[in-house]
């Protein structure tokens, strides 16, 4: 990608986050993916960090080589040919520097934006000061690339245990939502809200635009936008729901013998006309 394009994908991606309107945003696991959603009109892409993970054959929570990581994410930046905002865990570094010569690397690659997490692998928080740091490394090596790129800073108090009160787990969010703002991010992530009241006051509290994770039963996106919600991803669930399709579908051949259950209104020719250029 040239960096005419580059730049153009990034303020673009930025001017999605005015909070006039909630950004739906789909989330890519692989080149075929991000182009396929691409094609649906949506103005940008995210990836997810599992998904990804997973077409490379390693789990979820930074256990796929680095370089595997960056070669996806470039594929995907090719691909899609819209806006790429990329999950990127924690940095894929044990310290601020290594994280922002991963960022610097991501923004080689194309990339609009990313999220940076502040738990890790689901199970504890990283210390805020240190949350800090990573987003003011990522944010510092934007500069230097000169690609104003969207960070978007996930805040994982409502993914990983808790052991206090509900209302010291919203003080807890809250303060390390604004740590972040101050460090450089541009939106804050409370992964794992999802209560109609609670999202109304974290929009009220945080002056940023917030995204949350698409579940089954969050409330639709009209609600979420006068909930105050900017921005809704999709997380892992396009992703599993195309492994569920595909288990389903074999699990019924292997059973049945029969070829009937492999029929689909999107084949061969449908995909190949999603890549134009080799």
């Amino acid at each position: 990608m040239d960096q005419q394009t580059q730049l153009a994908h990034a303020r673009q991606f930025r001017a999605l986050h005015d909070r006039r309107h909630t950004l739906l945003l789909p989330n890519a696991w692989d080149a075929g993916s991000a182009a396929l959603l691409a094609s649906l009109g949506f103005p940008a892409v995210a990836t997810t960090s599992g998904g990804v993970a997973w077409s490379l054959g390693y789990p979820d929570g930074e256990q796929a080589p680095f370089a595997d990581v960056l070669a996806a994410i470039r594929r995907i930046t090719r691909a899609a040919a819209v806006p790429v905002s990329v999950d990127f865990e924690a940095g894929y570094g044990d310290t601020p520097v290594a994280v922002a010569t991963h960022v610097r690397n991501a923004i080689d690659a194309g990339i609009a934006g990313l999220n940076l997490e502040d738990g890790v692998r689901h199970t504890t928080l990283r210390p805020v000061d240190d949350a800090a740091a990573r987003i003011a490394a990522a944010r510092e090596a934007a500069e230097q690339s000169k690609v104003p790129i969207f960070i978007n800073a996930r805040v994982d108090t409502y993914m990983v245990p808790w052991q206090g009160s509900d209302a010291e787990r919203l003080e807890e969010t809250v303060r390390r939502a604004q740590a972040y703002l101050a460090a450089g991010a541009d939106g804050i992530y409370p992964i794992g809200a999802s209560d109609p009241a609670l999202l109304k006051t974290l929009c009220a509290r945080i002056d940023a635009p917030l995204n949350v994770a698409a579940f089954d039963n969050l409330p639709d996106l009209a609600e979420l936008a006068k909930l105050g919600v900017a921005r809704v991803t999709t997380a892992t669930r396009l992703a599993t729901l195309a492994y569920a399709a595909a288990r389903d579908a074999a699990a019924r051949l292997k059973a049945s013998g029969h070829f009937s259950g492999l029929a689909t209104d999107f084949g061969y020719g449908d995909l190949q006309k999603l890549f134009p250029h080799a």
